[in-house]
């Protein structure tokens, strides 16, 4: 996704202030609910990934991208500010200073550089990409899923706690896991040296 559409805020000059808090608000929505959401969010990119688009991937969980895919923060080039909470997650995802110079300096960069930065955690070849999404996505779907949701909350949370709350809220979720059937059988296959069969119960 390469963001919003210029020729469209460019149509709509007069009115374009009020036009981004609407249309920004819709959008930002969206994106808090993928965030918010109890389940992993795997974003599979290529092409031009820039403006809300690599917002939009900031968001996600967990990224693949395919090797020819080119990426941009690309809001100063007209002008703007980032949205799309891009400047929530960038800090976090790369540091402050990174993150600066991809708002006030956006080049263009690739996906090697994106798994270098952290901003995407695979990259493959651009014809293997839907089959490698798919391997994660069934991998994430097979997986003890109410475990995930807990993990997914506890490290959404983790920068605005303390410590001592993080610790706290650690062993309540752990303890919530620990009444489910998949940590019954995660324990179960473990002393019985086989792979465990989870069903996010």
């Amino acid at each position: 996704m390469a963001g919003g559409d210029v020729s469209v805020f460019h149509s709509h000059l007069q009115e374009l202030p009020e036009l981004i808090v609407r249309w920004g608000r819709e959008m930002h929505f969206a994106f808090l609910a993928l965030r918010r959401m109890g389940k992993p969010v795997l974003a599979s990119v290529h092409g031009a990934v820039a403006g809300a688009g690599f917002s939009l991937m900031c968001a996600a969980d967990l990224a693949i991208a395919a090797a020819d895919t080119r990426f941009t923060l690309a809001y100063a080039n007209i002008g703007a500010n980032p949205d799309g909470g891009s400047t929530h997650f960038l800090p976090r995802l790369i540091g402050y200073r990174k993150a600066m110079e991809l708002a006030l300096l956006p080049e263009r960069f690739d996906a090697d550089t994106a798994r270098s930065l952290g901003l995407v955690n695979w990259v493959v070849a651009g014809d293997k990409l839907a089959e490698e999404t798919a391997k994660i996505a069934q991998r994430l779907a097979a997986g003890p899923t109410k475990a995930y949701a807990e993990a997914k909350r506890l490290m959404n949370q983790s920068l605005a706690t303390s410590i001592e709350t993080q610790m706290e809220e650690e062993l309540f979720a752990f303890s919530r896991c620990a009444r489910t059937a998949d940590l019954k059988e995660g324990v179960t296959a473990f002393v019985e040296k086989r792979k465990p069969v989870f069903k996010g119960l």
